[in-house]
């Protein structure tokens, strides 16, 4: 599959102070030499910038260009790669492409020089999955955290618990292969010991992962209330513009409204929506109400607003308890006028839930309300040492944890190691699939390929 060269763009489309086109495979010095003459006499040498020109087809000269060449292994994909830096312009950067490919390279699929890197062992999967969350990263925290993933972070930590659960997977099977035998047997207080040992590492590298998740995709907070709360006057207070048109009118937005602040290195996905009551005016505030309930369960947190400036409504306290469980805060909004309700109230009509009193038209205590917002959901997870993971690997770790959790269990009520034994085995399976140990080749290609075609 990768026995060819391939060709792409690897900087952003558009007029730039330069454009780099790249080329990685067997062919690549060769392919690079035919398009371009050197200035000096002296052959390309690995990673030595040289000055030269890009030639057409007439051989007539395109652009003023650097090449800098590597060779395989030592390499970004592990093969011979060339590095062709024209100057910024759509223009000549396309014209040098075009001319590789009509000089016998292909075009490059998206993600496919990860791809090759990862294939070529530089980088494991983990690290390959860092290097796109590295170019989407949208805050100091998150660009921090994809770096300690491609540094070999998470592959360390992850690499660490699956020897010790493959010494412990021996131990077992020796134990029962051989149990006449004069070889060393794990006892059940033993095995226990250490598998919870291996599942407290797991939770607290799942913390680490899920931190850093928070910090590539964000909190989605939905703002829901009932109608003339001041959800929307919410949404412009913590943008700090005006999103959201607000009146005095109850049910003015009758759609929802998406936009995203970044607090502490976190993007917060503020949805502001419609009012939610029973009792809809017309067709149109139904579909607004339908599309607030929606928006309450897709959401990471839900923060229910309620007007404290007037007497509280029992359908605010049933809404609230409906809830549940699911991370959610209450606001009082309008604390600048006389308030109907005060915290302390409400906290005892609804004791789970967290409340808080603020003034959108103020802009009292939003930045409590924030703070608030990723305390739900970070929990007492340290963003600074958030590792970059993607839903996939942390879904990976949970089902690692839940393996080792039915052997914890089946250890306590007795039964035969051969159980914890398979349990020990489904847990490796779920940290090899972290570091692309298991080739599956979808999953290559659906992570791959959400790569922009130049890297």
């Amino acid at each position: 599959m990768f026995g060819d060269t391939i060709a792409a763009i690897s900087t952003a489309w558009g007029n730039s102070g330069i454009a780099i086109v790249r080329l990685s495979g067997p062919d690549s010095w060769p392919i690079a030499q035919r398009q371009v003459r050197l200035q000096t006499e002296a052959p390309l040498k690995a990673r030595f910038a040289r000055n030269a020109v890009l030639l057409d087809e007439a051989g007539e000269v395109i652009d003023h260009i650097l090449v800098l060449p590597f060779r395989g292994p030592h390499s970004y994909t592990g093969e011979d790669l060339v590095e062709l830096h024209c100057h910024g312009g759509s223009l000549a950067a396309q014209r040098c492409l075009e001319l590789l490919i009509s000089g016998g390279a292909r075009m490059a699929m998206p993600g496919e020089y990860t791809r090759r890197a990862f294939e070529n062992g530089r980088l494991d999967l983990s690290q390959a999955e860092a290097v796109g969350a590295l170019i989407q990263a949208r805050s100091n925290e998150a660009l921090r955290a994809a770096n300690r993933t491609l540094d070999g972070e998470l592959t360390r930590a992850v690499s660490e618990i699956y020897e010790e659960l493959t010494s412990l997977g021996a131990e077992i099977e020796v134990g029962l292969d051989f149990p006449e035998e004069d070889v060393p047997y794990i006892a059940d207080e033993s095995l226990a010991g250490r598998l919870e040992i291996v599942r407290q590492s797991l939770a607290d590298l799942l913390e680490r992962c899920s931190s850093g998740v928070i910090l590539r995709e964000g909190i989605r907070v939905a703002i829901v209330g009932r109608p003339n709360a001041g959800k929307s006057s919410l949404l412009n207070a913590l943008l700090r513009e005006s999103r959201a048109i607000v009146t005095a009118i109850p049910g003015t937005t009758r759609d929802i409204i998406e936009a995203v602040l970044t607090y502490r290195g976190i993007p917060l996905r503020l949805v502001d929506t419609a009012g939610i009551t029973e009792n809809y005016h017309d067709e149109v505030e139904a579909i607004g109400v339908e599309r607030a309930r929606a928006a309450m369960k897709e959401a990471d947190v839900c923060v229910w607003v309620i007007d404290g400036s007037e007497p509280l409504h029992q359908e605010d306290v049933d809404r609230v308890h409906e809830l549940g469980d699911a991370p959610h805060l209450v606001v009082l909004n309008k604390a600048d006028l006389p308030q109907q309700i005060s915290e302390a109230s409400l906290t005892a009509l609804i004791p789970a839930s967290t409340v808080l009193s603020v003034s959108a038209a103020e802009g009292l205590r939003l930045d409590e309300l924030k703070e608030s917002l990723v305390g739900l959901v970070s929990g007492t997870g340290a963003l600074d040492t958030g590792l970059n993971a993607s839903s996939r690997q942390v879904e990976e770790l949970r089902g690692a944890i839940a393996s080792v959790g039915t052997g914890l269990k089946a250890l306590g009520d007795g039964l035969d190691q051969a159980l914890v034994s398979g349990c020990v085995g489904d847990a490796r399976r779920s940290l090899s699939r972290i570091l692309g140990g298991d080739r599956d080749e979808d999953l290559l290609h659906e992570i791959f390929g959400r790569f922009c075609i130049g890297k």
